[in-house]
């Protein structure tokens, strides 16, 4: 998947416990886990809006996107009926 979570730059940065952060967020521990080491398929805003709150940062402190193969690439069909971008152009 080509979107990273970076929570655990943050908590290293804030020298926060996972614990901590689950507490102050309002999440289960294990649902944490989930999100921060990428097995999420989504997060709801209310939460990224509270990891934002407590850990002081932005949401694009929290994810970014890293391109993966031209599969991945190829599999980002637009509905407006535009070619998906190729890393060879």
């Amino acid at each position: 998947m080509p979107i990273i979570v970076d929570i655990d730059v943050m908590l290293a940065k804030r020298k926060m416990p996972v614990g901590t952060l689950a507490d102050r967020v309002g999440i289960t521990p294990a649902n944490l886990a989930v999100l921060k080491n990428g097995r999420a398929k989504a997060v709801r805003f209310t939460t990224l809006e509270a990891l934002c709150e407590v850990l002081g940062c932005q949401p694009g402190d929290l994810l970014r996107w890293e391109p993966g193969d031209a599969e991945d690439l190829a599999s980002m069909a637009v509905d407006d009926g535009q070619k998906p971008v190729s890393r060879d152009n």
